[in-house]
C-alpha cells in the first residue's frame, strides 16, 4: 500500500526518465507530461512479476527482448515489496513501478498512460481487469513460465468465471505436461510446452559465478556440505548432523576420521546476529563467520563457515559436494536450481516441497533426497560418501537435469516474434 501511494502521479512524472523514485511524492498529475509518450508510440514492452521469484524467472525473456528489440522501452512492474525493494534500480529496465490495484478505473488509466504494445506476465499472474482492458485496446499478453494444477478454480465445473480470465491471453506457454493438458482439457489456445525459463537464469547465474577465495581457502581438500537458505526448522535437523562429525563425543575416534574431510558452510536465510550466535553455541564443530576471517585466519582449523552476507550464496555452490536448501520444513523450498547446476545430491525437508517441480523431478530421478529427520538425513549422506560411483551419479542427475531444460527462453522469444512480426 505504501509503495503504490502517488502511483499515477510517479508514473506521469516527466522526472522519471529511468526508474521509479522513491523520492517523488504527492506530485501533482496535473501540470506533469508523460515521460511514456516520449518515445514512438507502439514500442514498449510491460513485464509484470508478482515478487522476486517470478522477476528471476522472467530476466531471461526481458534481457533477450532488450537484446532482440533494442528500440522498445521496458517498463517492469510488481506486486509485492519484496520483489520492488530489491530490483528497483535493475538496469536492465526503464522504468519499474508497482502495480496499482486491480480495479476497472486503475487499469483503464495505468494502460492509458503506459502505452504497452506488448505485455508478458510471468507465472502466476492473471489479473481480471488489466486483461479486460488489454483485450479491449488489443494489446496482446503473453504468460509464460505457467504453471496449472487440477484443484485450481480453472478446472472445476463451477470455475466458468476464472476460466474466462485465461482467454485473454493471447499466448500461454507453460511450464509442463500437466499444465498443457489441462488448459487443453477446458479448450484454452494457443498453449505452449516451453518448460521453466528460471532454467536458463540459472544458466546465466552459473556462467557469471565469481570467484571466492575465502571459500576456496577453507574448502581446502576437504568435501563441502552446503546449507543454502537456511530457517531454524532446518537447523534444527542439520546441527545434530553436524555434531555427529564431532570426534570428542564418540568411543572410537576411527569411526568419524572423515571429520578432516568433509566441512559445513551455512548460508542463512536472512542474516540475524541472535540467531548465528545461537547456532554457534549449539554447534559443537569449531565455526567462524566470514566477516570474522581476516588475512592471517587459518581456515582449515575451522569445520563450519557461516555466511553472514547476502549475495553471494549463488557462486558459493561451486565449492560443494553436497547441498541442504532450506525452506522445505516450514513454508516452501527455497531454489534448489543453482545447486543442481553444479552437479551434487541435493537435501531438502519433506514438508513442503511439493509444489516445486522440480525438487519432484530431482527426487524421483535421483539428483534430490526429501529427508524427514537428522537420523534420514545421516543415512543418506553416509551412503553416498562411501559410494564414490553412486556419488557421481547422482552429481549428473542434477547437472544433466538443468542443462535438460535450458531453452524455454528462446520459445518465448520465437512467440513474441510471431506477434511483432504479424
Amino acid at each position: 500500500m505504501e509503495g503504490r501511494k502517488n502511483i499515477f502521479e510517479r508514473l506521469g512524472s516527466t522526472s522519471l526518465t529511468n526508474h521509479d523514485s522513491d523520492s517523488i511524492t504527492n506530485l501533482g498529475s496535473a501540470s506533469l507530461s508523460n515521460p511514456f509518450t516520449e518515445r514512438s508510440r507502439g514500442t514498449l514492452a510491460w513485464f509484470h512479476c508478482a515478487s522476486l521469484g517470478e522477476f528471476e524467472q522472467g530476466r531471461p525473456v526481458i534481457e533477450a527482448f532488450r537484446a532482440k528489440y533494442p528500440a522498445y522501452k521496458i517498463l517492469v512492474t510488481f506486486f509485492s515489496p519484496s520483489g520492488y525493494e530489491i530490483r528497483k534500480n535493475y538496469a536492465g529496465a526503464d522504468y519499474i513501478f508497482y502495480l496499482p490495484a486491480d480495479t476497472p478505473a486503475n487499469a483503464r488509466k495505468f494502460i492509458e498512460i503506459v502505452k504497452p504494445s506488448i505485455v508478458f506476465f510471468v507465472k502466476y499472474e492473471f489479473w481480471r481487469n488489466y486483461l479486460n482492458e488489454l483485450e479491449r485496446k488489443q494489446i496482446p499478453v503473453i504468460s509464460f513460465s505457467a504453471i496449472f494444477r487440477p484443484n485450481q478454480l480453472f478446472f472445476k465445473p463451477y470455475g466458468g468465471f476464472y476460466r474466462e480470465v485465461l482467454t485473454k491471453f493471447r499466448h500461454i506457454l507453460v511450464q509442463n505436461q500437466e499444465s498443457f493438458d489441462l488448459l487443453k482439457s477446458i479448450n484454452i489456445q494457443p498453449i505452449t510446452l516451453a518448460g521453466d525459463t528460471r532454467f536458463d537464469r540459472v544458466k546465466q547465474i552459473v556462467d557469471a559465478k565469481k570467484d571466492i577465495p575465502i571459500a576456496a581457502q577453507f574448502k581446502a581438500n576437504r568435501q563441502v556440505f552446503m546449507v543454502g537458505s537456511a530457517w531454524q526448522t532446518d537447523m534444527e535437523v542439520l546441527i545434530p548432523l553436524m555434531n555427529s562429525f564431532n570426534v570428542d563425543r564418540v568411543s572410537n575416534p576411527a569411526d568419524v576420521r572423515v571429520t578432516d574431510e568433509i566441512a559445513f558452510v551455512i548460508a542463512p536465510h536472512e542474516i540475524h546476529r541472535e540467531e548465528i550466535n545461537a547456532w554457534q553455541k549449539q554447534i559443537e564443530l569449531k565455526s567462524i563467520c566470514f566477516s570474522e576471517v581476516k588475512p592471517d585466519t587459518k581456515l582449515t582449523d575451522y569445520q563450519v563457515l557461516i555466511i553472514d552476507n547476502i549475495g553471494m550464496l549463488s557462486s558459493l555452490y561451486q565449492y560443494a559436494d553436497f547441498a541442504f536448501i532450506g525452506g522445505s520444513f516450514g513454508k516452501g523450498l527455497h531454489n534448489i536450481l543453482e545447486a543442481a547446476t553444479f552437479g551434487m545430491p541435493i537435501f531438502f525437508g519433506n514438508k513442503a516441497y511439493h509444489k516445486f517441480q522440480e525438487a519432484v523431478d530431482l527426487v524421483k530421478q535421483g539428483g534430490a533426497f526429501a529427508v524427514s529427520s537428522t537420523n534420514d538425513l545421516g543415512e543418506i549422506l553416509k551412503n553416498l560418501r562411501s559410494n564414490e560411483a553412486k556419488k557421481k551419479e547422482t552429481d549428473k542427475i542434477s547437472q544433466n537435469y538443468v542443462l535438460q531444460n535450458i531453452g524455454a527462453t528462446e520459445k518465448v522469444m520465437s512467440v513474441v516474434a510471431s506477434i511483432l512480426n504479424n
